[in-house]
């Protein structure tokens, strides 16, 4: 257990941190989910849900939850997803 004054204030931030991390993970993985499960059933993706999920994942990049290489390569999966779904 934290003794020091600035010891239990860091642990007060760093569960305040993680509850927000988790919840910005959250949130882009549920809209990424969403969108390849419309893929998969044929339904119609619009460029709102794309702008949606990118929104989500620079969020999480600008926190600093993702990394820029991993940001990257979830972008351009979405965007390949996206054009297939769009040729069909």
């Amino acid at each position: 257990m934290p003794i020091t004054q600035s010891a239990k204030k860091a642990v007060r931030r760093s569960l305040k941190l993680r509850q927000r991390n988790f919840d910005f993970k959250l949130r882009m993985k549920m809209a990424i989910k969403k969108f390849r499960k419309a893929i998969e059933k044929g339904e119609p993706v619009t460029k709102e849900q794309v702008s949606t999920i990118y929104k989500y994942i620079d969020k999480c990049v600008k926190v600093g939850i993702l990394k820029k290489k991993n940001w990257g390569r979830k972008k351009h999966n979405i965007a390949v997803m996206f054009d297939k779904a769009n040729k069909k």
